[in-house]
């Protein structure tokens, strides 16, 4: 699934979401191999009114150390980070903050970092060509509860799948076991929704939600948003 970040329209929807939420800024540790990059990016980043960058890492272990202490909303890492790699960093970081959101930036993916990103929780996979605007749509979106991910990395997320499976063991033709309530919140899930907008949508309350999404992640055997928006791409119960 990808979500259009140069579009106009979805970043004024991102502002809007960002409105009903608390108004503080948002926190951003910024992580990248390259001094120029980082600190350009968070130069940037901090001419916006809701931004706050609040730490630059240059290693994978930095990340991890500056994250533990500042406990950021979004940390914005490249995926070949020096010493620990980006997605190791990713994991430790959200093993101990979960709230914390992160999004992968690369200059050329392969497929082992593309499907471990995406398998290992990333909130958003970009790359590095990515304008101003986008990047700014991608941080609010992903900061609203949206899964951001470039399209020509779907894409291949998509041809990858064709390969490997993510579940242990295969599962019956007609929905893996899941409920037709369940095999909804799927979808919903994996279009961007919050778990408060699935019940709102269904007209249900945000616990059965919640329990929905326990029995989902039983059933399926994953842990996380990202592994459900993955089995919803393999079954093309949503659209790239």
């Amino acid at each position: 699934m990808s979500i259009q970040i140069e579009n106009t329209r979805f970043a004024h929807e991102c502002t809007q979401l960002l409105s009903v939420q608390n108004q503080r800024l948002i926190h951003i540790i910024v992580a990248d191999p390259l001094r120029l990059f980082r600190e350009s990016v968070a130069s940037m980043l901090n001419t916006e009114a809701s931004f706050q960058v609040v730490g630059i890492a240059s290693s994978g272990l930095e990340a991890i150390e500056l994250s533990y202490e500042l406990r950021p909303d979004i940390v914005l890492m490249d995926v070949k980070m020096p010493g620990v790699d980006g997605i190791e960093a990713m994991c430790r970081i959200k093993a101990r903050l979960p709230a914390t959101r992160v999004i992968l930036l690369t200059t050329t993916a392969d497929d082992d970092s593309i499907f471990d990103g995406m398998a290992a929780g990333a909130n958003g996979y970009l790359f590095k060509d990515i304008s101003t605007l986008g990047l700014i749509s991608a941080i609010q979106a992903v900061y609203a509860g949206k899964q951001v991910t470039a399209s020509n990395v779907a894409n291949r997320v998509m041809q990858l799948l064709d390969r490997q499976c993510i579940d242990k063991r295969e599962r019956d033709e007609n929905g893996d076991g899941l409920t037709a309530r369940e095999r909804e919140t799927v979808v919903l899930i994996a279009n961007g929704m919050l778990a408060k907008e699935v019940a709102r949508h269904l007209a249900i309350s945000e616990k059965t939600v919640r329990n929905h999404i326990s029995s989902i992640y039983r059933k399926l055997g994953i842990y996380d948003r990202a592994h459900i928006v993955i089995y919803a791409l393999k079954k093309g119960l949503v659209k790239v």
